[in-house]
């Protein structure tokens, strides 16, 4: 027999597992030496607004059977070597979703990568934060995976009707991901773990007879006729296929750059700007937990999502946490040289002393008419100079400028900063003469405000690390909402985080399976 019972645990009981099945035998209050009692959690979340740390469980008992796995972990593609093809261009989450849902549906996809694989961009993240040098290619935004290999591999999203988020998470699990991904409420992967994840999933493309093709960079399209009949690559090659799914990332500004040039329809959007900001986690433990010394060994690093309304020479604006690292690292995420860029990411046990998140301020066009000039390439215009200044503030290298809160808060330069995870180092400046008068006063406000929030988050122990600018693309590709094929070029399909309606992981990866289902129906099904 099955049965599913609702639990209200401790953590202790919620994570160890001996502990969590004593706890199930003693409330169904059935004697072990009559029955084979087994239970498994199935969803799992934590509710800290007491002074007691509870966990919620929902877990299915087996009384006197055998236990069933979550998923069934089958991985087998059918061949399509010899199938019709499109081109997908970016081996991130939405072009390798993109590519496996194509192999799903029967067509070969060649999936088109400008960095290196997944162990070979090692290499290269390693020369950013020990040698400072940026390959413009291969960083931790550029290269198999995409920016999601290296970042805290967040799976949580709100983007509920674009896809089956259920089948993106088993896609991962069949490729390497644990089964507890299934069970958090909001799950995550670590950045330890994701790089062989990713190799698999290449590996399972190859096997059904996909091709993937790295150290490929897009320098032109093929079009005749508004259609899109495929692209160019650097060495002269011409790739053609069916159609063209572009998953190139919110950083690929070339991509944006020849779009322009060919007159294809692109469009400037919204985005924000901010920085990041780090504590010490055992101090955001405290606040979250209700701690007086430690979490304990059994509930994972806290986090924390923040929010407030700001208003700025009468313009209301936002400002909020994003991609917040419980126990995590800043990194640098610059693509060219003479930018600085920081980004957050974690290990699996998020076992770091650092907590960091971005601290963001919402930035529309009407903020920005001096950048008009530059039509739909003016929100990208205005990222790229910031992240120059940033550079230039951080001494022309991948230091990062930097300032305790308190200090910035006050427009006043901190005479020393705080230990860092940021690998490449730390600059102290004032960030007022980095950022823009309507970010960083708006800054300032939610800082403030946060610190009402959460008693004990407004602190001179911690720190801003400058600039986070990478949230979210500053150019959209506009596409029909139903079709999802770009309205003027047939055969393009802007996918994901680089066309500017996707974000994070799931939600790009669900985005990249919906284009190639578009595509396939559109141009090779009917």
């Amino acid at each position: 027999m099955k049965k599913e019972i609702q639990l209200q645990l401790t953590p202790q009981q919620a994570y160890d597992g001996e502990k969590f099945q004593e706890t199930v035998i003693k409330k169904l209050g059935i004697s072990t030496s009559q029955s084979k009692i087994q239970a498994k959690q199935v969803k799992r979340s934590i509710d800290a607004r007491g002074r007691q740390v509870k966990i919620n469980v929902t877990a299915e008992v087996f009384i006197d059977e055998l236990v069933t796995p979550l998923i069934d972990s089958n991985k087998t593609y059918q061949n399509i070597s010899n199938a019709a093809q499109i081109i997908i261009v970016g081996a991130g989450p939405a072009g390798m979703f993109a590519a496996l849902r194509a192999i799903e549906l029967g067509v070969k996809p060649i999936l088109i990568e400008r960095g290196k694989d997944v162990q070979a961009r090692r290499r290269d993240l390693a020369a950013i934060n020990k040698e400072h040098i940026v390959n413009p290619e291969s960083n931790y935004c550029f290269g198999e995976g995409g920016a999601g290999t290296y970042s805290d591999g967040k799976l949580y999203t709100r983007s509920k009707k674009r896809g089956d988020i259920r089948r993106i998470m088993e896609i991962f699990v069949a490729h390497g991901a644990t089964e507890e991904i299934l069970v958090d409420a909001h799950p995550h992967i670590g950045t330890n773990k994701l790089p062989k994840i990713v190799t698999e999933l290449r590996e399972s493309i190859l096997q059904a007879g996909g091709e993937v093709l790295f150290n490929t960079k897009v320098v032109d399209f093929i079009l005749e006729d508004n259609e899109m009949k495929g692209v160019v690559t650097q060495d002269g090659e011409k790739i053609l296929g069916l159609g063209v799914i572009l998953a190139t990332g919110h950083s690929a500004r070339d991509i944006y750059h020849l779009l322009h040039q060919k007159n294809i329809l692109i469009e400037a959007k919204p985005f924000a700007l901010g920085v990041r900001i780090e504590h010490s986690q055992n101090l955001i433990d405290k606040i979250q937990y209700h701690c007086e010394v430690d979490r304990g060994p059994y509930l994972p690093a806290s986090s924390y999502s923040l929010v407030h309304q700001t208003k700025f020479k009468g313009k209301q604006r936002g400002v909020f946490s994003f991609c917040m690292c419980p126990g995590g690292f800043i990194v640098p995420a610059a693509t060219s040289p003479g930018e600085l860029v920081v980004n957050g990411m974690s290990p699996s046990r998020r076992d770091s002393k650092f907590a960091n998140s971005g601290i963001v301020v919402a930035v529309e066009l009407e903020d920005l008419p001096q950048y008009a000039q530059y039509g739909p390439l003016a929100a990208m215009v205005f990222q790229a100079e910031i992240e120059k200044k940033a550079w230039i503030a951080g001494g022309s290298t991948q230091a990062a400028p930097a300032q305790r809160m308190v200090d910035f808060v006050n427009k006043k330069e901190s005479k020393s900063l705080l230990e860092t995870s940021y690998q490449p180092g730390l600059n102290s400046v004032n960030l007022h003469e980095v950022l823009p008068d309507f970010i960083a006063n708006r800054l300032a406000d939610g800082f403030k405000a946060f610190g009402n929030k959460m008693k004990g988050y407004y602190t001179n122990e911690s720190q801003l690390v400058g600039v986070e600018s990478r949230t979210s693309s500053p150019v959209r590709i506009p596409r029909d909402k139903e079709t999802y094929e770009h309205p003027v070029i047939k055969r393009l399909y802007p996918c994901a985080e680089g066309a500017g309606y996707a974000g994070g992981i799931v939600s790009a990866a669900m985005d990249g399976e919906r284009c190639a289902e578009k595509l396939i129906e559109e141009y090779i099904k009917k």
